[in-house]
């Protein structure tokens, strides 16, 4: 039995154009929804696959505001089992600070006997490009941590993850309790089903406060990237264009 720990984030789900708020320190979410990432997406449906092959359990944990239990509660319909809330303004919040939470947590419920074999984190974070708290959490914990991983796999008290390498697909074997972050595109999330989201309705969230003083994210700002540039070549107009579309497919390598 595998009992998996799955840190979510509230994020902006940006679709389109992303703006930032006015002090360059976040995405603004006033004119969107919220989601979670799809980093994380992929780590709850790797940790709902270990725990229905072990007969283990997933309990979800985020460091949030108050409206993070629609995450929590949207997260849970997939399959997962339980929900710890730790309620906090992200404004407030640096990557140290969310990693000393989780790691307060997981060290709470191991003093209690409730121990989490493996804990799965989004590689970053969707909204500030935050990736280090995985390996803060790793490191608070004295736990192996393996990062941007695609897919893991556990048995006989090791896990397996793997992901990509230099030279192609790198696996790495670590023992368990350890820590990975999970990178979007080597597991198909799962849609909720109506029993599921039937279910999370009456899953219990259990709500903490900050088990300390925040520092803060001690970042100068956040950048966009200027937008790609596009070119347009006109090729002509009517029949008289034909012989430049074969001379684009040639330099293209479609043409025969």
């Amino acid at each position: 039995m595998v009992d998996v720990l799955v840190c979510i984030k509230r994020v902006p789900d940006v679709g389109g154009q992303v703006l930032l708020t006015a002090d360059e320190q976040a995405v603004d979410g006033r004119y969107v929804g919220f989601t979670v990432s799809n980093h994380e997406n992929s780590a709850v449906e790797l940790a709902i696959r270990i725990a229905e092959a072990t007969g283990g359990t997933v309990t979800l944990l985020t460091v949030g505001p108050a409206e993070a239990a629609e995450q929590l509660r949207a997260t849970l319909a997939l399959g997962a089992h339980a929900a710890i809330h730790v309620e906090a303004d992200p404004a407030a919040l640096g990557p140290a600070d969310i990693a000393r939470e989780i790691a307060t947590v997981v060290t709470e419920k191991e003093a209690a006997g409730a121990d989490y074999d493996l804990i799965l984190l989004g590689n970053d974070a969707a909204d500030t490009g935050d990736f280090q708290v995985g390996i803060r959490v790793a490191y608070a914990l004295d736990r192996p941590v393996v990062g941007g991983v695609s897919a893991v796999e556990v048995a006989d008290g090791s896990l397996t993850a793997t992901g990509a390498g230099t030279d192609g697909e790198v696996s790495y074997a670590v023992p368990l309790p350890a820590v990975a972050t999970v990178l979007e595109g080597g597991a198909e999330p799962r849609y909720p089903t109506l029993k599921g989201r039937m279910a999370a309705k009456k899953v219990e969230i259990e709500t903490r406060q900050l088990a300390g003083a925040p520092s803060g994210a001690q970042r100068v700002r956040l950048t966009l990237p200027p937008p790609a540039p596009s070119t347009v070549e006109v090729l002509g107009e009517g029949p008289e264009a034909a012989g430049a579309v074969v001379d684009l497919f040639e330099r293209l390598g479609v043409a025969r």
